[in-house]
This record gives C-alpha cells, structure tokens and sequence, in this order.
C-alpha cells in the first residue's frame, strides 16, 4: 500500500517527472506532432509545480527548459520569452556555473532562431566565459557541448 503524499511532495514529484519527460522528448529523433505538444505541456507544467515549492533555481531550469523547447520548435517569440525570463531569475537570484552558462545559452539560442545574429554572438561569447568558471569537468564538458549545436 503507498503512503499518501503532502501537497508540496506531490508538487515535487510532478515536477520532476515532467521535467525528465520533457527532456526525454526533447532527445528523442522523430517526434509526432502530437508529441510535440505533449512536450509542450510537459515543460510548462513541470514548470508550474516548481513554482508552488520550489526555489529560484527551480524557476530558472524550468524557464530554460520551456525556452528550449520552443527553440526546438523554431518559436521564437515564445522561446525569447522564456530566454529573457530565465536570464531575469539567473541575474535577479545571482545564480552562477552551470545554470548562468544555460542562461546565456538560451538566450544565444533564441536569437539565433530569431535571426538576431549580433545578440546571439553576444550572448555566445557570454555562455562560453560563463563555461570556464565551471568547476566541474563533465559539466564544462556538456555544457560546451549543447553550446556548440547552436547555428
């Protein structure tokens, strides 16, 4: 028999799940439409149960999770909206390494699909200084390299 969960570790646990199944899609070749949508929802909802528990840390990956998805998507008002939001968290909370890298990151990203060449170098450059202060090598390692698929 399972035990029955608090309000905030149900939160908790939708949130991760959905976070996991977003990123699960995001990985996935060959998407239906109908998937796309399901990832949609997914980041947006993950993102909406971190915001009933979770910290500012919380609030920014799901910013830059929903931002991804909308790049993957090729909408870019969408993801420029979500860009902006997690780089408002990021500089508002002084969150720094790995989640100031992804930051920038979405930020080059979106506009890169927007077709704003300039900013997206900027905020390239940005995402790779923010990479040199990650003390982590695996991360440095990843987070070099999802930088490097943006066109």
């Amino acid at each position: 028999m399972s035990e029955k969960m608090s309000e905030s570790e149900f939160h908790e646990k939708m949130a991760k799940d959905l976070f996991n199944k977003t990123w699960n899609l995001i990985e996935k070749k060959d998407r239906t439409p109908e998937e796309d949508m399901e990832m949609i929802h997914s980041a947006h909802t993950s993102s909406y149960h971190w915001y009933q528990i979770g910290k500012p840390i919380n609030f920014q990956r799901g910013e830059w999770q929903i931002s991804r998805v909308y790049a993957i998507l090729k909408q870019s008002e969408a993801c420029m909206y979500h860009a902006k939001r997690c780089m408002e968290l990021t500089e508002e909370h002084k969150i720094q390494g790995f989640d100031l890298a992804f930051a920038y990151e979405a930020m080059a990203r979106g506009n890169s699909i927007s077709g704003v060449a300039q900013e997206k170098e900027k905020y390239l450059k940005l995402a790779k200084e923010a990479v040199e202060k990650i003390e982590d090598k695996e991360d440095k390692k990843y987070t070099l390299s999802e930088i490097a698929t943006i066109n």
